[in-house]
């Protein structure tokens, strides 16, 4: 199970539906993600080497700000 943003991503789905599961991320955003890392928005969670969740999570916590962060913006 992938574990990005303090989030489990469920196994089952596709790339491009488990992104959305992260507050702050919609489909246009995952499908950009996708696109940017070079990965398939077609492809399980379940089948994401350690290398490409690796670079997942680099990325969403490096270029967007979302769960807590995102959150606590926006109760103030």
């Amino acid at each position: 199970m992938a574990r990005i943003a303090g989030v489990n991503l469920p196994n089952q789905k596709r790339l491009e539906i488990g992104l959305t599961y992260i507050y702050g991320i919609g489909q246009p955003t995952a499908r950009k993600v996708c696109a940017e890392l070079g990965l398939s928005p077609d492809e399980k969670i379940k089948d994401l080497t350690d290398e490409e969740v690796t670079k997942l999570r680099e990325y969403i916590d490096g270029s967007l700000q979302v769960e807590g962060d995102l959150r606590r913006e926006r109760t103030q």
